[in-house]
């Protein structure tokens, strides 16, 4: 039981990495086309695109995906975070700030222009102008990050009401109420970053919903039951 639920963890852990690592790409992506929109104004949308997917191609992509999972894990080692899921989105904040994400991104952003530069996708006059506003798309980067991180922290607060909701609904034995509560539980929980504290309420309230729901919404749990629910979920 013990091996079962080490792994389990490991695959959750690994999981809730990548939904992280994929978000902040994501923003990070984002970022991108909006600092080169900026930065290249004379150039019909269909350049940018191909500018952009040539910097995919020579090293951005891979760079982005790099970037993230070495700020993360250097994050995490600075906050002595060395196995497991952060706890709260300042922790994460901390990390990715630590992690030198900015930093790693502008060398990514230099050897991928540098690559198509010599490949002949640009030419120099647009490698210029990309090189003299590299500093826009890592504003651009950095602003993004803060404000997926402010969306986050708000969402995370609705989940938390939701999860309040749904223990006043279960301490009323209101099954009903308890059920909407859950649905919208499930649904927010797809699209935050995971954090352990959250998690391990989240985990023991779905383990007691369900065990109602499949027990006819008999609302009458053991001691025995509650321990089980307990130990499962190292709560």
């Amino acid at each position: 039981m013990e091996l079962e639920n080490n792994i389990e963890n490991n695959i959750n852990i690994e999981k809730n990495n990548n939904f992280l690592n994929t978000m902040l790409g994501k923003s990070i992506n984002n970022a991108i086309d909006i600092g080169l929109k900026s930065i290249l104004p004379d150039l019909i949308e269909n350049q940018v695109i191909d500018i952009k997917n040539a910097l995919l191609n020579n090293g951005l992509k891979s760079g982005i995906k790099t970037s993230v999972e070495s700020a993360i894990n250097i994050g995490k080692s600075a906050l002595g975070i060395f196995t497991g899921n952060f706890d709260n989105i300042s922790q994460v904040k901390i990390a990715i700030r630590n992690g030198g994400i900015i930093d790693t991104m502008s060398d990514v952003l230099d050897k991928a222009l540098s690559k198509i530069y010599q490949k002949g996708y640009i030419n120099k006059t647009i490698n210029s102008m990309i090189k003299n506003g590299k500093n826009i798309i890592l504003e651009n980067i950095s602003s993004n990050l803060q404000n997926k991180l402010d969306e986050q922290n708000n969402s995370i607060e609705k989940l938390k009401n939701n999860l309040k909701n749904w223990k006043y609904f279960y301490n009323n034995k209101n099954f009903e109420g308890m059920e909407k509560e859950y649905n919208k539980i499930e649904k927010k929980l797809n699209e935050l970053i995971p954090l352990e504290n959250i998690l391990k309420e989240t985990r023991k309230i779905e383990a007691i919903h369900n065990l109602i729901k499949n027990n006819g919404h008999n609302f009458e749990i053991t001691n025995l039951e509650k321990e089980a629910i307990n130990k499962l979920y190292n709560i």
